[in-house]
């Protein structure tokens, strides 16, 4: 079995579960070896709209690659707010190509929202909410607001799994 070297272009324990999970699901369990980094974005910490999202993970995916050109695929996770909800942009790039998705998307309640535009960003804004510290490196949002049946990471996954697409199937090649 191949053991691939994955870069997480992100320290956030639930962005990293769902890496992980994504990239075992699709090659096979205990197929890679995760390295966290700790890169800049390129945006402000809470992204607003789909551009200015999706700019943020492929911004981190470049510094990552700049940071760990050896690794065999760089992912990053950008989470941002449009239209009143929360998604993120997945991307992942190998040497030869990139693949991205967009997240389900959360709609957010005014309370919260009215904080973020006022310039929170929507983690300390959730985490002051329910009293849940450092909310976004657990269930975030997503898993207060579906009673639980969501989580972060559990969007996430699916969103790498779908960014995973191009580079397993050969219809892209």
């Amino acid at each position: 079995m191949i053991m691939y070297h994955v870069v997480c272009a992100t320290t956030n324990p639930a962005k990293i579960q769902a890496i992980l999970q994504a990239f075992d699901d699709i090659y096979g369990e205990g197929c890679c070896h995760i390295e966290p980094v700790a890169v800049d974005s390129g945006v402000p910490e809470q992204p607003f709209g789909n551009h200015e999202t999706r700019t943020g993970a492929r911004c981190r995916i470049m510094n990552a690659r700049q940071v760990r050109p050896e690794a065999d695929f760089w992912v990053a996770v950008e989470a941002g707010i449009d239209d009143d909800s929360t998604f993120s942009w997945v991307v992942i790039e190998n040497h030869k190509q990139r693949g991205e998705a967009r997240s389900a998307t959360l709609p957010l309640p005014a309370i919260i929202l009215e904080k973020v535009r006022a310039g929170e960003a929507l983690g300390p804004v959730m985490s002051a909410y329910t009293g849940i510290d450092k909310i976004g490196n657990k269930e975030g949002a997503i898993g207060v607001f579906t009673a639980g049946k969501l989580t972060r990471s559990s969007v996430y996954h699916q969103a790498v799994i779908l960014a995973l697409s191009p580079f397993h199937n050969s219809m892209y090649h």
